[in-house]
């Protein structure tokens, strides 16, 4: 029979001590809070930088395929044909003598805009370019325009 009291108090004593305060638990939040609030905007300025690199590396590409088009067909796609004679031959003219699909699929920005392409350029034989995050032409920052003159 004292076996039996004195595991009763033990597991009443280990049953007390486990579980946090309500002090604990507001400690660590507030510990969770200040690290949050200055890690967020760290990680969210690194967003904005991957998005602009992003468009940078698909200008990139979309360059090196306008070049290979050139090379095929002597010429770039007019501004009417546009980027889409890169995935799909195009019907109105000049119609290229030689060409093949170029692209899978056009891509869009990372700000799920279209690429342009203007032709002539304005900074170059030809132009392509992302509006940034905003969609309009200028802009500073996150919202500057990525082209292929950079």
């Amino acid at each position: 029979m004292t076996h039996v009291l004195t595991t009763g108090r033990k597991r009443a004593r280990t049953t007390l001590q486990r579980g946090f305060t309500l002090i604990e638990l507001m400690v660590v939040l507030v510990i969770i809070g200040v690290l949050a609030a200055l890690i967020v905007p760290n990680v969210l300025e690194r967003a904005d930088d991957a998005r602009v690199m992003a468009a940078k590396t698909d200008v990139n590409n979309l360059v090196q395929a306008l070049k290979l088009y050139k090379l095929d067909n002597q010429r770039y796609p007019t501004a009417e044909q546009g980027l889409s004679a890169l995935i799909a031959k195009p019907t109105t003219g000049p119609i290229p003598p030689n060409w093949k699909p170029y692209l899978d699929k056009l891509p869009n920005d990372p700000w799920n805009n279209a690429y342009q392409y203007l032709n002539p350029g304005i900074k170059g034989e030809i132009d392509v370019l992302s509006f940034g995050a905003d969609g309009q032409a200028g802009g500073e920052g996150k919202n500057a325009d990525v082209g292929s003159w950079q």
